[in-house]
């Protein structure tokens, strides 16, 4: 039934290219709504339930981070933003803001496509963890229990959403503990571009998911002048 796939947002300021991903999406198992700013995202988030948006960076009106970041105040609901600029301080903003993703514009369908179902795979509906493939890591973080195997963080409240970018960083680290990882270790192996600036902001939202308190962590520390490593409960 239609109403049982996943519903997107897109948000973008460009009439063509609203209208083409809005094809492209729908014939690719997808529901799909469209907004021309944030203002008409605004009216379309107060009627009705979406899986993810994709958000345009630069639009008139309200711009897409900032947008963003007001949502952020009242959801958890995954943004991908598409982006004309693909600096390193660009991305750092938006991953600080909260986005799940960025993709830089001109950019293949299929490769959006590909990011939006990853980001998806991320946020399954809750369930109780299965057992772990045979061989997986298991990390005992306090209250919470990462599943390296299937990338999932259960919590006291259920399963926690990760980022791509999060759920592979807390793999390696689950994957090697009491290890000290370096920046440009975890950045090559976890696929993270734009230096160790952002592999330290994607570190610092980790923290957020299951420290209790994220400025003084338990279990994800700091190494310094070395990097960090994971030490969980035994």
């Amino acid at each position: 039934m239609t109403q049982d796939l996943p519903h997107i947002l897109v948000v973008d300021d460009d009439r063509r290219l609203r209208e083409l991903l809005r094809k492209f999406l729908a014939d690719n198992g997808f529901r799909v709504s469209v907004a021309a700013d944030a203002a008409r995202a605004d009216q379309h988030l107060s009627g009705l339930q979406f899986d993810l948006i994709v958000l345009d960076r630069m639009m008139p009106g309200e711009e897409g981070l900032s947008f963003a970041r007001r949502l952020r105040g009242t959801s958890n609901i995954p943004i991908l933003v598409l982006t004309a600029m693909g600096e390193v301080e660009d991305r750092i903003d938006g991953l600080e803001v909260g986005v799940d993703d960025y993709l830089s514009k001109p950019f293949e369908p299929r490769e959006l496509l590909l990011r939006i179902r990853t980001i998806l795979r991320r946020a399954p509906p809750e369930a109780e963890p299965e057992p772990e493939p045979a061989g997986a890591q298991e990390a005992r973080l306090g209250e919470f229990l990462f599943l390296s195997g299937r990338e999932e963080l259960h919590g006291p409240d259920g399963l926690v959403r990760l980022t791509t970018a999060e759920a592979s960083l807390l793999r390696v680290f689950a994957d090697s503990p009491g290890q000290i990882l370096s920046r440009e270790d975890l950045s090559r192996r976890c696929d993270i571009g734009g230096g160790d600036r952002t592999v330290d902001v994607q570190v610092t939202r980790l923290r957020r998911k299951f420290e209790a308190d994220p400025r003084a962590p338990r279990y994800l520390q700091t190494v310094r002048g070395r990097g960090y490593i994971l030490r969980p409960d035994e």
